[in-house]
């Protein structure tokens, strides 16, 4: 790793290759993780802010090669809880002095940032994690579903383009929807 940089990723990685063989090898068909809903929400931003992705981890997830079922059963649950739960049963704290304390994690920024609009916004986290467990895709700018960079591309005309995407000719909502695309043009350029 570069200096100054954190081994989060080459880690998680290693990490996860080994627990994903070894499952394989066992005949295991689940990898129990414990993720909680804390880590989920602050994933989402991380991955919001740094990587451009609306994406977090789901409480169940088939892997990529289709070999591994990960779940995630403290997936609803917040840090605070299993940490309570945690003191009242008396488990013992095993430490790692490489997760968490490295200088420079943009993980513990996300937690603070979370932490401080929760003085503002008390049940943000629990919203957050509602929100990502109530998708609306067609409302987002997915160009999977729809290739909005490619508006007006087709005819060269952007409201022609427009009354075919939206499926009416509305005057004022096409003249809105144009002026928005020429603005988005604008800024992209």
């Amino acid at each position: 790793m570069p200096e100054g940089k954190t081994y989060c990723s080459v880690c998680s990685r290693l990490r996860r290759g080994i627990l994903y063989n070894i499952a394989v090898e066992e005949g295991c068909n689940k990898i129990a993780l414990g993720h909680h809903s804390d880590d989920i929400v602050t994933t989402f931003l991380l991955n919001l802010f740094y990587v451009g992705m609306l994406k977090t981890m789901p409480p169940v997830l088939r892997s990529t090669d289709g070999r591994n079922t990960v779940i995630r059963p403290l997936a609803y649950c917040t840090e605070a809880d299993i940490a309570e739960y945690a003191r009242e049963t008396q488990f013992p704290i095993i430490p790692c002095d490489l997760c968490g304390s490295q200088a420079n994690l943009k993980r513990a920024r996300i937690s603070r940032l979370i932490s401080d609009l929760e003085q503002e916004i008390p049940h943000i986290r629990a919203c957050m994690l509602t929100a990502l467990g109530n998708t609306l895709p067609s409302h987002l700018l997915d160009h999977k579903i729809f290739d909005f960079k490619k508006l007006g591309a087709a005819t060269g005309n952007v409201a022609t383009e427009l009354d075919l995407a939206v499926g009416h000719t509305d005057e004022d909502l096409k003249q809105t929807l144009v002026s928005l695309v020429q603005f988005g043009e604008q800024v992209a350029l």
